[in-house]
């Protein structure tokens, strides 16, 4: 089944929404089929902004499901990139400004992509980021984040693996802006609009001219993809991996994904 719906907004506006309930984990399934759509996107020239969106209540772009790490990893991309990098790279790269209007949690690989966006508009209320890779042994693609963060607070949140709100994560430059939720919505939707009112041209140059400032480079991302996948396989992980089996047997699923940044530490105390 699908996991992501396309509806024209405007003859220039578009809106990806992603559902795959019930947590919105992110698949080779998933990436498979984000490709095709930015693929297709990308090619339809009179298209300007795309909006992305989840129509699953809680969840954004959540983390990577962790029975498809595998083939995840293995997946490759049309180029010398993996496809997981590859894929981040053609978000960013697109001839098109993306959006992304952000209800519910993102963590982990979803944060990944979502700061592959060109804009992030976040709940005030409902968003939730995090990079929790630490407290399951995995090393996290961080190259995005340290660029938007810096190197203090991306350390903060990458070794902590706490948690995030919107408000903190618009101080600390992880989103553009953190919205009321009942704002959100129209909000979105006119920032998209008015950029679709310009030339496309000029809106592909000013993408391209700031992504040459401010992207870290291709080798890095690999680089990062590289040592994660690594220590994916790896005892800590496993080990890792087995007391999240506990701790769901003990909680339920639901409560582990809603409140993932709360229970990492009591991963370490499962026998």
């Amino acid at each position: 089944m699908k996991q992501f719906t396309v509806d024209d907004q405007t003859s220039k506006v578009r809106r990806v929404t992603f559902a795959s309930p019930p947590f919105n984990l992110i698949g080779a399934d998933t990436m498979a089929e984000l490709f095709d759509i930015v693929d297709r996107l990308s090619g339809e020239e009179q298209v300007s902004v795309v909006i992305f969106d989840s129509a699953t209540p809680g969840f954004f772009f959540n983390h990577v499901d962790g029975a498809q790490i595998p083939a995840i990893a293995a997946m490759a991309g049309s180029g010398p990139l993996p496809g997981f990098v590859e894929l981040g790279v053609r978000l960013a790269a697109a001839p098109f400004v993306s959006i992304a209007s952000i209800r519910g949690r993102t963590r982990g690989g979803g944060a990944e992509y979502t700061a592959a966006f060109d804009l992030r508009y976040a709940s005030r209320e409902q968003a939730i980021f995090g990079q929790p890779e630490a407290a399951f042994g995995l090393v996290p693609g961080a190259e995005r984040l340290t660029h938007l963060l810096g190197r203090d607070r991306a350390l903060e949140v990458l070794l902590t693996g706490q948690d995030y709100d919107a408000d903190r994560a618009e101080q600390y430059g992880w989103v553009t802006r953190a919205i009321p939720d009942a704002e959100l919505d129209d909000f979105v939707d006119a920032v998209a609009r008015r950029i679709a009112s310009f030339d496309k041209q000029a809106i592909t140059a000013v993408k391209a001219e700031v992504n040459r400032s401010t992207l870290p480079p291709e080798e890095n991302l690999l680089a990062s993809f590289v040592e994660s996948a690594r220590s994916a396989a790896g005892p800590v992980a496993q080990a890792r991996g087995r007391a999240v089996g506990k701790l769901i047997a003990q909680i339920g699923i639901d409560d582990v994904e809603r409140n993932l940044g709360h229970h990492l530490e009591s991963l370490a105390e499962q026998p």
